[in-house]
Order: C-alpha cells, then structure tokens, then sequence
C-alpha cells in the first residue's frame, strides 16, 4: 500500500518557516499539490508540482480515492497555515481513514493576528468568509466581540467593510494584517467605515473590534430577534413564541433541522445562529416566501441556509433524515406529520405550532399516538386604548413536542 497522503501547511515565510519533519515530507513526495503561490515559495525538488484547479473537487476526489485505495506514489498537499483550521486537511479529514492521512501543521494566520494585536485568543472568534458570503460574519456582530476573518482575494477586506457598514457596525476597529509571518509583513489600522473600497494584498487576513453605530441596536445569539430583523409578509413565527419553539427544538452541534412551512425562515436561521456547527433545511412551497428566506438568512449571517422550494410532504422524499423538525406551515395538509414523524432519527425532537381550531385537533390526535408534551402559549401585549392602555391578546399558540425513542 502507497503512503498515507500527508499535507503540509506553509506560511508566507515559506521553506525557512517549516519544521524539519514538514520539509523531510516534501523531499521525499514524489507529487506536491498546491496554489500556484505555495508551490512558488519551495525550493529545489524532484516531485512533481501540481496547481489546483478550479473548481479544486475533481482533483479532491481523485487524491480522496487514490489515498484510499493505497494506490499511486506519495503525495504532498500544500496548505496555508493551519490545514486544521479551516483549510483543506480538514476537508481530507472527513473523508479519509486517520491512519491515511498525515498533516504538518503551520502557525496559523489566526494566530498570528491574535499575537500582533496582543489579543488573548481564547476571547477571540474566528470567521472564514472563504468560499462563503462575507455575511457570515453577521452573527457575530456585537459590541465588544473581537473577531478575526479569513478573506479570500484582494477585495476580501472591502467586502468585509461594506458588510459592517451596512448592519450598523462601521464605527468599528479594522486592522487588515498582510502576508503575515513573512518578510512582506503589513498591518494597516482604519475603521470598517473608512477602509471604503481598498484593495488589500491578496494573502491577507481582517481583525475587527465590534463597536456598532450610534441609534443601531445589535441583535444577540439568543433565540427570540426582535420580528422587525426579518423581512416578512405577516408568516412569521413571532418573537416570544420563537423563543419558546427553539427552546423546544433544543439545537445541539451537528444536528440537521428540517423548518416544515418555513415562511420567513425564522426558526431555521435562529437554529443556525444558536449552534454554529448544526445545519438546517427550510421547505417552502410558495417561491417568494422562499426568496424572502435565503435574504434573511444572509442579512442574519446564516447564508448556509438550504432553502428548499416545494410543498411537503412530497418536497421531504429525497433529504437526508432530520435530528429535529419543526412544522410551522402546512400542519392539516394530509401525510405532512406522518412523513416527518417517520423521518426523524431516533433521539430526534419534532416541535408543531398550531393557531386554529383543526390544527389544534390535528396535534392532540398525534400526541395521543406519538406521546410528548401539549402547551398552550399566549403572549398579550400592553397596547394605547384611547387615552388608557390595555393588554391586547396574539392569537394563541398550541405547541406539540416530542422526542422520538432511540433505537
């Protein structure tokens, strides 16, 4: 069997920044795969010197099946960095078998940047806007939380400033850190409003200092945004029962949710802003609504979204089988609770929301066979009633929720 496939992460230091291990890897591969810049940045070799292509997953695929089958000479896959950190070892990661991969980390630019700003990393959040909307970094945007963004090209760092700009956070810290760790080494020092639209290094990396605009208030983490954060035509989950549903959902690391009926798409993108790492998939079956979602969940900083346009239940066939489900649209439809009952994993949560009469029978006949737990949720509001106020009732809310049992 051929070598484990052995990735190499290189600095803009390059060769004289590696460890002695790193450089033994490379002599000794008979092919190296890299950007155009790293495979520039190595001296002398007798492999032979691969570019990525772009897109970059055919040539993925083909080191992923060729690693595997223990077939072909050894190879060297060049990264920037930190692979680990979101680079492509981490990507090799979660297809190969650990002992069929072997990865030589570098100082990542993370920590480089946390170390010229003098920054205690633990109290800093990392952001990869590479291959992703500059949007992403939206969650995260709150005084005081100190950030530092992977960018990609020369116009990274402009994105990033308008992005702030435009959700109120202008006034705040912009520290654009160049080609770091090597001897071209330069970190400009601006604001996200004054940085405007120039261009950086293309090797380059942004640290920001929250501080949001005067008259804007930031949005937390915390399930429950106030409803005027979503562009909506009324199908909206509303903001107390929200909190209430996602505090039913539960969301864990990793887990899958289905938003059945999504509307505006406010359960599935608080899911997403309250657990980073989950994922969600939000059916919608009429097209604008749909629209409406996928600009929410990048104006909210949750552009991984999958937004699903189709009526359920004939729109759940083909996806992957959920850890959670809410059903917030399309409760009476027939087969809609019974498909996604029968589709969500064992130790899964499903959470339903019903305000009319039928829906309401709807979810006491499921609890009768499926178990779980029936609360009736009614929120009133202090409202002007001519020179007086008096409370103003939401139409109530009953929620089914259940656990399914593990196998």
């Amino acid at each position: 069997m051929s070598p484990p496939l052995v990735v190499v992460g290189i600095g803009a230091d390059g060769w004289t920044g590696l460890g002695e291990s790193a450089r033994a890897a490379l002599l000794a591969a008979e092919e190296i795969v890299g950007s155009a810049r790293q495979l520039e940045l190595l001296e002398a070799t007798k492999a032979t010197l691969r570019a990525w292509p772009s897109p970059i997953e055919p040539l993925v695929e083909e080191l992923v099946q060729r690693t595997a089958a223990g077939s072909g000479g050894s190879v060297c896959v060049l990264a920037s960095g930190d692979p680990m950190l979101y680079g492509i070892g981490a990507t090799f990661a979660r297809r190969l078998a650990p002992e069929r991969l072997v990865v030589h980390p570098h100082t990542s630019a993370f920590a480089l940047a946390c170390a010229r700003l003098r920054w205690a990393s633990a109290e800093v959040e990392l952001v990869s806007a590479v291959g992703r909307p500059a949007e992403a970094v939206t969650r995260l945007l709150q005084p005081q939380r100190r950030l530092v963004v992977f960018v990609s090209a020369s116009s990274g760092a402009a994105t990033l400033a308008r992005v702030l700009r435009e959700r109120g956070f202008g006034a705040s810290r912009f520290v654009v850190l160049e080609q770091l760790g090597g001897p071209a080494e330069r970190v400009l020092e601006s604001t996200a409003a004054q940085w405007g639209e120039t261009a950086a290094d293309p090797l380059h990396c942004v640290a920001i200092e929250c501080s949001s605009d005067r008259g804007r208030a930031p949005l937390p983490l915390v399930a429950g945004l106030p409803d005027d954060a979503y562009e909506s035509d009324g199908q909206l989950t509303k903001r107390h029962v929200r909190a209430v549903t996602l505090a039913a959902l539960a969301p864990m690391p990793g887990a899958l949710l289905w938003d059945v009926g999504a509307g505006s798409g406010s359960i599935a993108i608080e899911w997403l802003r309250a657990e980073p790492t989950a994922q969600a998939i939000a059916v919608e079956r009429d097209p604008v609504r749909a629209e409406r979602a996928r600009v929410n969940a990048r104006n909210l900083g949750v552009p991984q979204l999958e937004v699903l346009t189709g009526g359920a239940p004939d729109a759940l066939r083909d996806l992957h089988g959920p850890d959670a489900i809410f059903i917030g649209g399309g409760l009476t439809t027939v087969g809609v609770i019974e498909r996604c009952w029968r589709s969500l994993r064992p130790g899964g949560r499903i959470v339903a929301n019903a305000v009319t009469l039928e829906g309401e029978r709807m979810l006491t006949e499921t609890r009768a066979r499926c178990g779980g737990e029936l609360v009736r949720i009614e929120i009133a509001h202090a409202e002007p009633l001519g020179s007086f106020e008096a409370w103003r009732a939401q139409l109530p809310v009953v929620q089914w929720s259940a656990g399914k049992e593990r196998a």
